[in-house]
């Protein structure tokens, strides 16, 4: 039995988390399906940083570093982040960028690994990780005389040796919306004596997420995509606390220093999960991300994650279903994984050519998803050598008419051949 569009508004008037969309600025005749690369505006962000200017920094100045909390922001939107990531208080602070918050976690874990199994000099990874990922690895081996190793999904499990000190992975794949069982993988690191490094880009605030539970050893993730804290919005570290104190970050700033205002010459690194930071922090930014933050607070009398995430993968069900039913023919694949534990909050669909040019056209139409070129070095399913249409689906703002509409736009520009109009092929600096 085919779903109908009486079917979704059926749905969306029984779904508890429809209120929430109201927290957020959607732009009239959007359907946005690109919240896994930027998340959009909350209400409250605008007036809230116009606050920050006008009051904290215009009034205020020097004093709201005191007065209005500035200096304990990166602790408290922490606190905040961890109650989505399965971390306790106290253990997760908002600083800087992913990439470095990367660098300075994976530093520490191979000194770690230095220190307690110097012959370990690999550092593994998948081969469709995101770019950055691999950059950082790929310098930090160069630095230090070891070498990356990049695999396939399944080849993981084969190339934890007795070499390997560090295996980095991200959570839920960014070209594919596949989702690692994070626990199982941890468990089968430790057991080969390797340390985890888990990247929660597409994780945090989008599936839930256990840190302690699966045991893992560091992670860091992003503020600017399913946390809607704004473009370039700071990122996020944590540290098992296991580790927090056994070595300095390598980014030993003052503002991680255990004191710092008392400028002294000589470092000594912050108790805890303080010492990861590093420089003086973007507020302004922060103060956005707050709000972004802030809108999983109003889901929690709603159930929180755990309705979060059911609603997610019935959207993503609904989508696949649908493009499967009504855009048959095309040339389009799937390959994002249809067994729910093994799928993020994203469906990518594939296509040997016009990918992108499709996705301009949607775009043209209101329907913003993204475009990833495909990986000409594998063939593998899973990660696609095929050219990607990548539709991020945030509970949280994006209903199931969205999903019929998305749907059904779909259709009309591969039903008309609209996508090979010449302003379509013409790429743009971002895609």
């Amino acid at each position: 039995m085919k779903t109908t569009l009486q079917d979704c508004r059926a749905l969306d008037a029984q779904d508890p988390l429809r209120t929430l969309r109201e927290q957020f600025s959607l732009p009239e005749g959007v359907i946005y399906l690109d919240g896994n690369s930027l998340g959009v505006l909350p209400k409250t962000a605008a007036a809230r940083v116009a606050e920050a200017v006008t009051q904290e920094w215009g009034q205020g100045l020097i004093r709201s570093w005191n007065s209005a909390g500035w200096f304990s922001l990166p602790q408290r939107l922490g606190d905040k982040i961890a109650q989505l990531i399965g971390a306790k208080p106290g253990e997760v602070v908002a600083t800087d960028s992913t990439s470095i918050n990367l660098y300075k976690v994976l530093s520490a874990a191979l000194n770690i690994a230095a220190q307690d199994a110097p012959q370990r000099k690999v550092i593994v990874s998948e081969r469709s990780n995101f770019p950055t990922d691999l950059y950082i690895a790929e310098a930090l081996c160069k630095e230090r005389g070891m070498k990356l190793q990049l695999v396939e999904p399944d080849g993981i499990a084969a190339a934890l040796t007795a070499e390997v000190a560090v295996l980095m992975l991200t959570h839920v794949n960014y070209r594919t919306g596949a989702m690692h069982d994070m626990a199982a993988v941890t468990a089968a690191a430790h057991a080969a004596g390797v340390l985890t490094v888990w990247d929660l880009a597409h994780s945090a605030g989008a599936v839930p997420v256990d840190l302690h539970g699966a045991k893992a050893d560091f992670s860091i993730g992003c503020g600017y995509k399913y946390l809607n804290g704004g473009p370039g919005a700071p990122a996020f570290v944590w540290v098992n606390p296991k580790h927090t104190d056994r070595f300095w970050q390598p980014l030993a700033g003052w503002w991680g220093h255990a004191a710092p205002f008392e400028f002294t010459p000589d470092y000594r690194p912050a108790a805890g999960i303080s010492r990861y930071l590093c420089g003086t922090q973007p507020i302004l930014s922060m103060t956005a991300l707050e709000c972004g933050l802030d809108g999983f607070l109003a889901a929690e009398p709603l159930g929180g994650m755990a309705a979060l995430r059911r609603k997610s993968l019935a959207l993503t069900d609904l989508f696949m279903a649908l493009v499967e039913e009504r855009c048959a023919g095309y040339g389009l694949g799937l390959a994002t994984p249809r067994t729910h534990a093994q799928r993020g909050s994203q469906v990518c669909l594939t296509r040997k050519e016009g990918a992108y040019a499709i996705v301009q056209a949607l775009i043209a139409r209101g329907v913003i998803g993204d475009y990833r070129a495909g990986d000409p070095s594998t063939d593998s399913e899973r990660t696609g050598s095929r050219d990607i249409l990548r539709f991020g689906f945030t509970p949280l703002y994006i209903g199931f008419e969205d999903v019929w509409n998305a749907v059904e736009h779909l259709k009309q520009v591969l039903d008309t051949g609209e996508w090979q109009s010449a302003e379509f092929n013409q790429k743009h600096a971002v895609t």
